[in-house]
Formats: structure tokens, sequence, C-alpha cells
């Protein structure tokens, strides 16, 4: 009977309008949600099959949820290094164990509120854990379908290191009216491999017209000595004060015996380029030094992190060295939308999303990862708010349709009477 058939009808519009709300529910409740991708009730008819051309059978509706989960939200800047977003596509990589074993599911997230936990694993608000490459133990391949060499990114127990002076380059202009064996000194601080720092001087002396020698002092530090220095060479000027040769041809100095401890090594004199102006001149004027510099450090200090687009985690330290320990990976999808989401605003592969590929940022499709900022939720509220009312109405209607319904049957009984 079509009464009875109308009655289900509302029924079955009841509870999809319901279904919906829910979800309305759902994406106000997440509009502060780092990474929340909203929800929207897709609805489609339900059709029973008439007995007769002329006559409909009602059969109602369904509606069933859809996730715009490949939907970009916008970024808003964040005073932590360690928060990240994605920018484009893309999904970080996490684990519920900072350990992952045999049993440990791996996530996909685009909620990167991470912050150091107390071992120093980077750990989202919803407690997983940040997967990435080991710079220091592997090379990350481009592109891969499997989580081999991921493990969790821990920035504990990042100690300081030094590094000993390879190389010294000095920009200085000897004075071509200068007489022989007038003498001139350059002082460089060199390091040695425990990270002590030394005095250099290098010597320039006038041998014979447009022609000086050097030779490398003994370092000192605080005034004593503290190594030999083994390393004499000369310089031909051609007549517009250019370097013409250099013997020998590539400079150096062998320093031995540290009193520090210190192993020995070689450092390489950059003097510049032969016919060119960029390191040793000789032109009219004074003795004028315009640089030094040498690629040693002290020893230094773990001062904090930081992030490139390129998902390359670096550990900073207080000499000015730089060290690339991670670099994070983003899972990518043919169908972002088909991924299962589960509680902690992260996603499983089902069969709908396709397999996982992870690439690196910038690489095969993937984003780029933003450091220093989040993803807001993509929710709108002045939408929700809309299709709140427009639920409200149609679950109105449709009690309307049951109500009267309902008065119809009671007409119909009232005629056996």
């Amino acid at each position: 009977m079509s009464i009875y058939g109308a009655m289900f009808a509302g029924v079955s519009g009841l509870a999809a309008q319901s279904n919906a709300l829910g979800m309305i529910s759902d994406n106000i409740a997440n509009v502060n949600t780092i990474g929340y991708k909203g929800t929207s009730a897709r609805f489609s008819t339900l059709v029973t099959q008439a007995a007769t051309q002329t006559t409909h059978t009602p059969g109602g509706v369904m509606s069933s949820p859809y996730s715009f989960i490949d939907r970009q939200g916008l970024l808003q800047g964040s005073a932590s290094g360690t928060d990240l977003a994605v920018a484009g596509q893309g999904f970080f990589v996490v684990n519920e164990a900072a350990n992952p074993g045999f049993s440990d599911d791996f996530f996909f997230t685009r909620a990167g509120s991470f912050n150091p936990d107390e071992s120093g694993n980077l750990e989202n608000a919803a407690g997983y854990y940040l997967q990435g490459y080991n710079l220091r133990t592997t090379t990350p391949p481009p592109s891969s379908s499997t989580f081999t060499g991921l493990e969790t990114v821990n920035i504990s127990n990042l100690s300081g290191s030094a590094a000993a002076t390879t190389g010294i380059s000095l920009g200085v202009n000897l004075p071509s009216t200068a007489a022989v064996t007038d003498s001139f000194s350059v002082t460089a601080q060199v390091f040695d491999s425990l990270g002590n720092a030394h005095d250099m001087d290098i010597t320039f002396t006038k041998t014979a017209l447009n022609t000086w020698s050097w030779t490398a002092q003994n370092p000192t530090m605080l005034g004593v000595g503290t190594a030999t220095a083994t390393g004499t060479g000369s310089i031909t000027f051609d007549t517009d004060g250019t370097p013409l040769s250099f013997t020998p041809a590539a400079p150096s100095v062998t320093l031995t015996g540290f009193t520090t401890g210190a192993g020995n090594s070689t450092v390489t004199l950059d003097l510049g380029t032969v016919a060119g102006t960029d390191g040793l001149t000789q032109f009219a004027g004074n003795f004028t030094i315009s640089n030094i510099d040498q690629d040693g450090v002290r020893f230094g200090n773990y001062t904090g992190i930081t992030i490139s687009e390129e998902g390359i985690v670096t550990a900073l330290f207080d000499n000015g060295q730089r060290l690339d320990i991670y670099q994070l990976p983003l899972g990518m999808f043919r169908n972002p939308n088909g991924l299962e989401a589960r509680t902690g605003n992260v996603y499983l592969e089902t069969d709908r999303s396709g397999n996982f590929q992870l690439n690196l940022a910038g690489n095969g499709g993937a984003g780029d990862i933003a450091p220093g900022a989040l993803e807001s939720s993509t929710v709108d509220l002045a939408e929700e708010f809309t299709k709140m009312i427009i639920t409200q109405r149609a679950y109105s209607a449709n009690t309307k349709v049951i109500t009267t319904a309902d008065d119809m049957l009671e007409e119909l009984i009232r005629v056996k009477r």
C-alpha cells in the first residue's frame, strides 16, 4: 500500500537527515582541529520496483559520508619549528609506537603539530610518531612502495662536534713598492681536530723584483707553541700585479705534533688564481688584508633543528655547524578520498584509495613541506550552519509525511465505522 510506503519513505528520510546532521556536528566540533578534512552527506534514492506502470511504490532515501581528504586547508604560521604542514598533495607518515614493531600500524596524516616527547621523539597531539629516513645511516629513495628504512624522528642526544681546518683562503695585497727583504705577516686562526683554536702566522717576504716567498710559522695558543708547521713557497707576479705562477702549484701547510693531543693535519692554502685578483695581488699602496677565511670550527653544542621544504631535518650547533639527520617522505595515493579515517585524525589505505607511494617532498607530485606552519581545518562554519538549517527543515518535512500518512490511515479506519 502506498500509504505505508510513504510512511516508510518518511522514516528513511528521518534516518538520512539524522545521519547528515551527525556529519555536520562532527565538522563543527573539529573546526579547530589541525589538518581536519570536512565530511559531507551524499544522498541517493532507494527505489522499489512498482507492480504496474500506473502505480508508484515509494522507496525512500539514504545518505552516506564523503570526506574531502584531498582538499587543501589554509596554512597558518606557528612559532614552533617542529610544527609542519604540507602545501600540496601528500601525507606525513606516522606510527602508533615510538619504536615500531611488527604489529604496529603505519598511518598517514596531515596533522603536523609535532613536539618532542620525554625521549626526544617527535610526536603529534594525537600521540602518533613522525617517521623519516635517517640520513646518518641510509640514503632515502626518491620513491618507495614500502616502509623499509623508516624510523621515528628523534632529536635528542645530538652531541656537538669539531672540525679541523683543511683550507685557508687569503685575500692580500703585497705592496709593489716594498724593498727586497721586506716582510709582512698574516695571522690566520686554525682549528685542530679537537676543536682547539691556534694562531698561525704566514709571512710573505720580497725576494726579488715581482717575486715573494711565503713561510708558515708554528701555531701558538695563548702565546705558547702548540704544533710544528711545515710549509713554504713562492709567488711570481706579472707586470699587471696579478699572480703569474705559484710554487708549489698547490700550496699547503702540514701541522704536526699538537700539544693538545690532536691529530696531524694538512691545510691547503688558496692564494688565488693565476692572472686573477681573487687572492694575492701586487699593486701600489699599503699592505692590505681583504679577507682571511678558513673552514675549521670549534666544538659546538646542539641548539635546535630546522626543517626545509624538501623535508630535510637539520641539527644546528652554536659553532655554525649544520648536520642533516632525517628526511621526511610524503605518502601519496591515487584516490586520497578513499582513505579510511581513524581516531586521531589519521588514515589507513584501503582498496578504494589504492596503494601508497612514498615520495620525497617536491617529487612525483608530492607537495612541499612548510616548516613552522600548521594546516587549518577545512570546515567552513557558514557553510555548516546553512547545511544545518536545510537538514533541520528536511527532517521536519519528513515528519510531516509520517503524520500525514497516519492521518490518512486513521481516515481509512473510520470507513469501517
